[in-house]
This record gives C-alpha cells, structure tokens and sequence, in this order.
C-alpha cells in the first residue's frame, strides 16, 4: 500500500509503539507520504527495524526508546523529536496492550487493569500532554489516538482492554473540543481485529481465529498498513475539517 497521494513533505512525524504491527506500518506510511518520522517504543531491536526499514526507502528517522506510562520518559521523547527535526507536525499515539485474554470482569485483578489502563488510556494522555503544547506553538498540529472497535462496544473476551479504549475515545473527543479552534486537530482510528502479533497471541486459541474473521463483513482480518493509511490521511491536509472523530475501520464488524 502506498500514501503517494498524501504530502506531507516537510512534516515531522512521531509513531508511539512503532517497533511493530500498526505502529511499524504507521511509521513507514508517514515516511512514504514524505515526512521525517520519530520512532518510539519500549523495544529497541523492533524500532531500530522500523527506522532500517525507512532509511531503506529512503526516507528519515530515528528511535527513541520510551515507556509512555511515564511522564518524565514521555516529556524527553517529545523533547527529543524536536532537538532532532525541529517540530512535531504530526503524531500517532499507537502504542497498546491487549491484556490477558478470556478473563471476565470479576476474575480481573488490579495489577492487570492498572497495566492496560496505564499503557491504553494514561499512555495517550501523556503523549498528548507534551505534544500539544508544541503544536500549539507552531500554530497547529494533528494528532490521531489508537482506539479500536473495543472502544465502540463491549467486549467479552477483553473487558478491561475494553474500557481503556473507551476512555481513549472519550479523551480524544474531549480534547479535540478543546483544541480545535488553536489549530490542534485529534482524532482516533479504531481498527477491527488486525492481522499483528498481538492479535495473534490474543486470539490464538483453537477456533477463535475463525469466528473472529467471521464477525467482519468483509471476510478477512485486516491488515496493519490499511489502519496506517488511515491515520496518515488523519494527519494530512485531506482531512482538515475532521476534528473529534472516530474512523472505524472494521470491515463492517460494527456495522450490524
């Protein structure tokens, strides 16, 4: 898949967990459509690859290794990207957890809440804390948060996981209503169930795979780099009267 038609010369993008699956392909897209791209994970093996692979084809980039549950750690990234490139036009706030699948709500402990509410929900809200300050001062930015289909519905499989994406759904549309108007657009990408491999240790067990693919009109999984393309053209100039919206690529999963 190709984001030739996008143009974001010029532009600085960040991609948080873009050592792999959605965050990899996030990251390339972003190069492809022209822009310098930070980026960040936990796994340096995983994002060095990602920054291989754009020099590769020749575009820009660098890893900066980050834990996004933490504020210190979150602030120097941001902090980092602009020493390094100068600004942050753009930023994919990807980085998640899925969470230990087929435990139901009652059986949760708190040590697996506190984690996936840490990585999924406090993760977006500190990466967007010290990235809007600087768009706003350049006058403008974008940001698209990671959501899913989970944000939009119950899910009986992963409850927790479920709440934290609906917690980033809501903090999306929040601080797009609150920033809009200073030039700082946020929005969210919520994916079906994507073909990563934390989908595949998610929903690995004997039959699963099936049903799941079963649950999309579509009749397929869908793939990393279709969730990419939509978060680049959320960033891009294409999509400059979007603001607070949820763009739900599912392969009709929450159509019915």
């Amino acid at each position: 898949m190709t984001t030739a038609s996008v143009d974001l010369t010029g532009k600085v993008a960040l991609v948080t967990g873009a050592a792999s699956g959605i965050g990899y392909c996030s990251a390339l897209a972003f190069a492809d459509a022209g822009a310098r791209v930070a980026v960040a994970d936990q796994a340096a093996s995983g994002g060095e690859e990602t920054v291989a692979a754009i020099v590769e084809a020749g575009g820009e980039a660098f890893f900066i290794s980050v834990d996004i549950r933490r504020a210190e750690e979150v602030e120097k990234m941001v902090d980092e990207v602009v020493a390094r490139f100068g600004r942050i036009d753009c930023a994919h706030n990807n980085a998640g957890v899925l969470g230990t699948p087929f435990i139901k709500t009652a059986d949760t402990d708190e040590q697996e809440w506190d984690h996936i509410f840490d990585v999924n929900a406090k993760g977006v809200w500190l990466s967007m804390k010290y990235e809007i300050p600087h768009m706003l001062g350049l006058g403008g930015g974008a940001i698209v948060n990671t959501a899913s289909v989970a944000g939009l519905r119950g899910s009986a499989a992963f409850p927790i996981y479920a709440a934290s994406k609906h917690a980033v759904v809501g903090l999306t549309k929040s601080a797009a209503v609150q920033y809009a108007k200073l030039g700082v657009r946020i929005n969210a990408v919520c994916p079906g169930v994507i073909e990563t491999p934390m989908v595949d240790v998610g929903f690995g067990a004997d039959g699963t795979r099936e049903k799941i693919v079963s649950a999309h009109p579509i009749g397929r999984l869908g793939q990393p780099e279709e969730i990419a393309a939509a978060a680049v053209w959320l960033c891009s100039d294409a999509s400059g009267f979007v603001a607070g919206h949820t763009l739900t690529v599912d392969g009709g999963m929450t159509a019915g």
